[in-house]
């Protein structure tokens, strides 16, 4: 068991200090990081939360998995490592790269094996 938690489904209006305190009540709170929109800087409605111990971190997700925030039902569980390369989940892509990256956009295979012959 880990001490960092994902926190999912949250109200777009939760913010750092607003779960400290809720979270506080599990434990000792190290960190609260709420995810924003880069462009926006408006909520994405998730948060990780970092607890003192593994034992806190149990205890939070034991309270606060589907904890009702403004309406919503909490998702509290461990949070996973990020996979690697860092974007999102990544993989099934088809010929030479798949996923995020892979080589030039001109050298990447998008037929999945089949040849259309381009309609005039």
């Amino acid at each position: 068991m880990g001490r960092r938690l994902y926190v999912g489904n949250l109200p777009y209006s939760a913010t750092e200090d607003q779960l400290v305190e809720l979270f506080s009540h599990a434990g000792k709170v190290d960190n609260v990081r709420v995810m924003r929109d880069m462009a926006t800087g408006r909520a994405r409605g998730f948060a990780f939360v970092e607890m003192g111990t593994d034992e806190d971190a149990q205890k939070a997700i034991d309270e606060f998995h589907e904890h009702q925030m403004e309406g919503r039902a909490l998702v509290v569980n461990e949070a996973r490592p990020k996979p690697e390369g860092g974007f999102g989940g990544g993989g099934g892509g088809r010929g030479r790269g798949g996923g995020a990256g892979g080589g030039r956009f001109e050298d990447r295979d998008f037929s999945g094996g089949r040849r259309k012959e381009p309609r005039w």
